[in-house]
């Protein structure tokens, strides 16, 4: 049975003294429909340490979401820090690249010239060798016979493939993924997971990966942040001690003791919160 990890004032992650990712007290409000303020995120403390893995989980509407936007830099934070390698996050940069839920591919590009794009508007590379980084990147997601497809041509999870070449095409220090797998169906979406702790293993990435799917993000995090309703809060933080590669332990009682334990955690934070 794993050992339960109740929230503390330092995050778990933080030990050391400077995180790759690090939020401070973070708040994010914005400006609701009737004119009042509404309040997203509630001081949120986190770190994120290089080479994790971890899920941020919880009910829709929670802020999880808005707190990923303002890793990637597309939202100002109200109050508190939020630091990425030591600097201050303003803006989106080359070193945060995200991947959204729906892979909003260029149709009129095929494969290849979809994950060459992000190189070719930063002016990182162009012609021959963003094309050649491109072939490794397609090698590396399954995708090597599709490189002259057109995304209309692909399955949903093909399509979302080649979203994630897409993103790692920049190289990116911390890849965030926005629900990737949300549109797909669930046989194909367990197999996306596989293949993408594969991925990110090889290519030594560092990931913080947004869902509302328990077993999902037990079957790929090293570590689950669980979110409160709104405003979001991190009530609970689950480290997730499963051997990788883990292509056959959904079904393994340690796993369902995982899955377990983060829903009672959801159950509790929503009783607690209605009443």
């Amino acid at each position: 049975m794993p050992a339960q990890h109740q929230a503390t004032g330092t995050p778990l992650g933080s030990q050391a003294s400077s995180p790759y990712l690090d939020a401070r007290q973070v708040s994010i409000a914005y400006a609701g429909r009737g004119g009042g303020i509404v309040l997203a995120i509630d001081r949120v403390d986190f770190a994120l340490e290089q080479g994790e893995f971890v899920c941020l989980l919880g009910p829709s509407g929670c802020g999880k979401t808005t707190f990923l936007n303002a890793v990637a830099g597309f939202l100002r934070i109200s109050s508190g820090q939020l630091t990425f390698e030591g600097k201050p996050i303003s803006r989106p940069g080359p070193d945060r690249a995200m991947v959204f839920q729906q892979p909003g591919l260029l149709p009129w590009r095929d494969v290849l010239h979809n994950v060459t794009y992000g190189l070719e508007m930063s002016g990182r590379m162009r012609g021959r060798q963003a094309a050649a980084h491109a072939g490794e990147l397609l090698k590396l997601v399954g995708l090597s016979d599709f490189a002259h497809s057109y995304p209309h041509q692909l399955s949903g999870g093909m399509q979302q493939r080649v979203n994630l070449a897409r993103a790692l095409a920049v190289e990116p220090d911390l890849l965030l993924l926005d629900e990737p797998f949300a549109s797909v169906d669930a046989q194909t979406r367990e197999a996306l997971q596989v293949e993408l702790l594969a991925i990110c293993e090889r290519a030594g990435v560092t990931a913080l990966f947004v869902t509302h799917d328990i077993g999902e993000a037990v079957f790929l995090a090293d570590r689950v942040c669980i979110f409160s309703r709104r405003p979001g809060r991190i009530v609970r933080q689950v480290r997730v001690d499963l051997p990788k590669p883990r292509d056959e332990v959904r079904l393994k009682p340690d796993f369902l003791a995982y899955v377990q334990e983060v829903a009672g955690v959801l159950a509790s934070a929503a009783m607690a919160q209605s009443k």
